[in-house]
């Protein structure tokens, strides 16, 4: 039985699925984000939607396995101390969490070639990771959804 979640989630088989969940789960929450920082994240997410067929898609895949192995670490203590509820177990280290989250998209943004999408992300980094730690329930169902 697989107990890492790079076994779990990025199994051949199972990792398209993983993707097209991740893009659900990012275009549901954006598209419940409200205010300036939510019309911000919204303007951000359609510039990356629109500026090339698929590359929602193209980013989540080659981000997966550093999201993945950035979440690791949390997935062996929740296992370890016998949590029943992942998404609470992230929502608890929130802070935590999100800076481990945002230092994988940060480290993607540092080799975008891309103007267009590396402005429109340091557009909404500054106030990304309380954004983060809003879906963190909704990532840890979605981990669950897998390992469970």
């Amino acid at each position: 039985m697989a107990s890492t979640l790079k076994e779990i989630l990025l199994a051949p088989d199972t990792e398209p699925q993983v993707v097209t969940d991740c893009i659900a789960l990012i275009d549901q929450e954006v598209s419940e984000r409200s205010g300036v920082s939510g019309t911000a994240i919204k303007l951000a997410y359609k510039t990356a939607a629109t500026f090339a067929s698929g590359y929602i898609r193209y980013t989540v895949n080659r981000m997966l396995p550093d999201i993945v192995q950035a979440l690791e670490p949390y997935w062996a203590d929740f296992n370890a101390s016998g949590g029943s509820d992942f998404g609470d177990y992230l929502a608890k280290r929130g802070d935590e969490v999100s800076e481990s989250l945002l230092a994988v998209s940060d480290e993607h943004s540092t080799r975008s070639q891309r103007p267009v999408i590396l402005k429109a992300y340091q557009a909404v980094r500054a106030g990304a990771g309380r954004h983060i730690q809003a879906a963190l329930p909704q990532v840890g169902k979605l981990v669950v959804k897998y390992a469970g």
